[in-house]
């Protein structure tokens, strides 16, 4: 991240730009919906200046060090290279944070594209690489924000020291403002009934305030995370672990989802990875009860999809049995983002009408006990998770059950993501293939003639770009 975001306060502030032509007039309304005061460095006030009804002066350069020694920031809109550096150079001499139109390697910081909701204000910057895109980005910004968003902020400065005298917990407190400012008093204020939010304000604070608030638990959130690339997350998985107080996340979540946390989340890894269990999935269960019975609003983040090879059972039977309500949110499997970044289908009119997931690891270790007769049957694909370290017996089981051994295979490792392997071969390739690609997992294992696929696709594209 090359920008740091922040936001100036303006109450007090004073502003010196130096300039008067369209591009000091352009920086000069922007300022003046503030409550800045205006300094303009220039040999006397244009005729714009009376129109942007802010408090707004003429001085001279040589009265300029004056005004810069109280100033907050500075920009320059000269039109000439070498005033533009001077003004530069004398803005800094005091300390003065710069901002140069059409001048980045002056600029000590840039003006982002804004929208405007009185207390609601966004920002979107590019760096000055494309300020166009930064239009375009707040323009798609305005039709998603409510016109009346800057009403909800301000109801809220209103009541935040009554809320604060009455909540003296923080992590209460800020349950009560997502009540608030998600549910019904923000329905109020949209439908612009400022009396009812006012009154649903007061209920819900006299509500989350009352002895009991504190006693209330769950419920506990398990959600699928899917195979890895932050855009297949699910909106409500989003949503969720935004708002979550504590996370406790595997190792398969990747750390681009794991960034989308709020950022003053408690996040506990609970991970499990081949020979190694951070905390063993009974502690995971005391772990999840203990925070919700706390009154945090708890998440249980995991790796694709919680339901398939995920032990999200036996968490939401852990959770039931405590007396806790378990919310289970779905991800997309990894098995159906493997194959669809690799174009493989997993069923094909032609090739496979059935699909079966099955797991290449048992509870104990080993290979598991599985149907192979049935796995070897014709016409279908079998998905094998965590089935890396087993995949020669795999190989070796199919084959001894009737499976050709010229049936084809694809094995995906962190499938969706950056560093993806793949690697296409046939069954009885298997472990070589594994081998020769440097795969260790997590991996899939996908048998079945659909695996053909993709590498077919290839070989075709490439014959016909040289063709």
């Amino acid at each position: 991240m090359r920008l740091f975001p922040a936001f100036f306060l303006m109450d007090d502030a004073e502003i010196v730009i130096f300039g008067d032509g369209p591009e000091a007039e352009r920086k000069a309304r922007l300022v003046a919906k503030t409550p800045a005061r205006i300094w303009l460095v220039a040999d006397k006030l244009p005729k714009w200046a009376s129109e942007l009804g802010a408090e707004i002066s003429a001085i001279s350069l040589s009265e300029a060090p004056d005004y810069l020694a109280r100033t907050r920031f500075a920009i320059i809109t000269s039109d000439s290279d070498e005033e533009a550096e001077a003004a530069c150079k004398l803005a800094h001499a005091h300390g003065v944070p710069v901002n140069a139109v059409d001048r980045k390697h002056l600029c000590d910081f840039t003006v982002p594209s804004l929208l405007d909701r009185g207390d609601i204000v966004a920002a979107v910057a590019t760096g000055g690489a494309a300020p166009v895109l930064a239009k375009d980005i707040r323009a798609s910004l305005e039709t998603l924000l409510p016109a009346r968003i800057g009403e909800l902020a301000a109801l809220a400065a209103r009541w935040r020291p009554a809320v604060k005298a009455a909540i003296d917990d923080g992590t209460r407190r800020r349950h009560f403002w997502e009540d608030a400012l998600r549910g019904a008093v923000a329905q109020a204020v949209h439908a612009g009934d400022m009396a009812l939010a006012e009154e649903r304000m007061g209920a819900a604070l006299e509500r989350f305030s009352s002895a009991d608030a504190h006693k209330e638990t769950g419920p506990v959130h398990i959600v699928g995370a899917g195979p890895g690339d932050p855009d297949l997350l699910t909106l409500k998985a989003f949503r969720l672990i935004q708002q979550a107080d504590i996370v406790f996340h595997d190792k398969l979540v990747s750390p681009e989802i794991m960034d989308m946390v709020r950022r003053d989340a408690e996040r506990v890894p609970v991970g499990k990875s081949k020979g190694e269990h951070l905390v063993p999935q009974d502690g995971i269960h005391e772990l999840m009860i203990a925070a919700a019975r706390e009154g945090k609003r708890v998440v249980r983040l995991k790796g694709g999809d919680p339901f398939i090879f995920g032990r999200g059972g036996e968490e939401v039977e852990a959770l039931r049995e405590a007396g806790i309500e378990a919310d289970v949110v779905p991800g997309i499997s990894s098995a159906l983002g493997c194959a669809a970044s690799a174009k493989l289908p997993l069923t094909h009119r032609d090739h496979a009408q059935s699909v079966t997931f099955v797991t290449g690891h048992a509870q104990k270790g080993g290979v598991p006990d599985l149907d192979w007769s049935g796995l070897a049957k014709p016409n279908q694909t079998v998905v094998v998770f965590m089935g890396v370290g087993t995949a020669a017996t795999i190989s070796d089981r199919l084959r001894a059950a009737g499976l050709d051994g010229d049936t084809a295979v694809a094995v995906i490792e962190n499938g969706t993501r950056p560093n993806e392997k793949r690697g296409f071969g046939t069954l009885e390739t298997l472990p070589q293939i594994i081998e020769e690609r440097g795969i260790k997992g997590p991996a899939l294992l996908i048998i079945g003639e659909v695996a053909r696929l993709p590498a077919e696709a290839q070989t075709r594209f490439i014959e016909e770009t040289l063709a």
